[in-house]
């Protein structure tokens, strides 16, 4: 079993960076694919990014270039560094967790979940 904590949202400008995080407790986090999604209101959950217990990324589109996932292992912890943000990435973001070491970009790859934290960009 994983358990995750998500801390870091908040409201921020058009333009402005947040960074938010991800700590993991239970088993072995290291060898845990980890990803970041959010859910705005009235639309489906939505694929932020993700990172491969060996570091590799991969992100959604509407955040290319914006958005950095990484993680230490040695703090059991994920981020996600959030710069030049818009007010359509105003949402509740996401901490999930895979069994497995591949990462993956559908909600029902991962297994377990955080309560998720409020970011909200205002224009």
């Amino acid at each position: 079993q994983v358990q995750l904590v998500e801390s870091g949202g908040g409201l921020v400008q058009a333009g402005g960076s947040l960074r938010l995080s991800c700590a993991a407790s239970g088993r072995t986090f290291s060898r845990n694919a980890m990803a970041w999604f959010r859910q705005a209101p009235g639309k489906e959950r939505e694929f932020v990014a993700a990172i491969s217990w060996s570091g590799g990324r991969n992100y959604g589109d509407s955040v290319k270039g914006r958005f950095t996932i990484s993680r230490d292992n040695a703090k059991n912890t994920v981020y996600l560094q959030m710069n030049s943000l818009k007010p359509e990435d105003t949402a509740v973001y996401y901490c999930a967790a895979r069994r497995t070491v591949v990462s993956g970009t559908r909600t029902y790859d991962y297994d377990y979940w955080g309560q998720g934290t409020q970011v909200t960009v205002s224009s």
